[in-house]
């Protein structure tokens, strides 16, 4: 039987370093998220929004945050992925959570922090990727900053999916737009890309852009509206796609070296 993923990904304005409010905010977004949904993504940061002060939150939101993934997860029999502030030994983490209705698949430290906004002065960077199975896919889930650097995102682990959650500025978002497609080219893979929308408290503008692209860089969903956009992945056409053009037998291996 062919198998095939139902994603939601949830764009959506984000409450400044007030996470009970996020939370909150966030379970009524999901209260409206369709049914045959298999995975919920949300943005970067979606508790607190893009916060260069982490030390306003209180050391336990994190641990709060994945508990109420958790419940989520569980009560919807979803997968739910989002990233969030985390402190962890006396250091303060942008950590992706990719949570199972039965368990936690997983965490993702981002690796590229925002030099640009002084992320790597306030949050110790990771230093791996992680591949996540789930429903019959292999996924590899990235934040933000790391769309600018291909040879991070490229396709070495031969993943299905590849997700970018993120606060990406509209100042720059056509960037945003010619990445993803990109990735999704290069990479032969699914390209899932969800983005906040609104104004943070800095004055920063979003203007969204989630979207989701095939393994040709073709448009499932795209939107610019604060709502959760749908799209189906198909396991089934990702293979012909491959088996067809044979583009990822070709790529350069290669091995990183701090």
């Amino acid at each position: 039987m062919e198998k095939a993923l139902n994603i939601a990904l949830v764009q959506s304005s984000i409450f400044w370093e007030d996470p009970a409010k996020n939370r909150e905010h966030f379970s009524k977004l999901m209260d409206s998220i369709s049914p045959d949904v298999d995975l919920v993504i949300l943005p970067e940061m979606f508790t607190t929004a893009f916060t260069m002060n982490p030390k306003n939150i209180e050391k336990e939101e994190g641990d709060k945050t994945v508990q109420w993934m958790q419940q989520q997860a569980k009560a919807r029999n979803v997968g739910l992925v989002g990233s969030m502030v985390y402190f962890e030994d006396g250091r303060y983490y942008n950590r992706l959570w990719f949570v199972g209705p039965e368990e936690i698949k997983g965490y993702y430290d981002k690796r590229h922090t925002f030099t640009l906004a002084g992320e790597d002065k306030v949050y110790h960077r990771g230093e791996k990727k992680i591949i996540v199975d789930f429903k019959g896919f292999r996924i590899c889930p990235l934040i933000c900053y790391d769309l600018r650097f291909p040879v991070w995102s490229r396709n070495t682990e031969d993943y299905d999916v590849l997700i970018y959650v993120a606060n990406w500025p509209q100042s720059r978002v056509n960037a945003w737009d010619a990445l993803l497609k990109a990735r999704a080219i290069e990479n032969m893979a699914y390209v899932l890309g969800v983005n906040r929308i609104g104004t943070d408290h800095l004055g920063h503008a979003y203007s969204g852009h989630s979207a989701a692209y095939n393994s040709l860089g073709d448009t499932l969903v795209f939107s610019e509206k604060e709502m959760v956009l749908y799209a189906t992945l198909q396991k089934e056409h990702l293979i012909q796609t491959r088996e067809e053009l044979k583009f990822l037998d070709d790529r350069d291996r290669f091995s990183l070296k701090e």
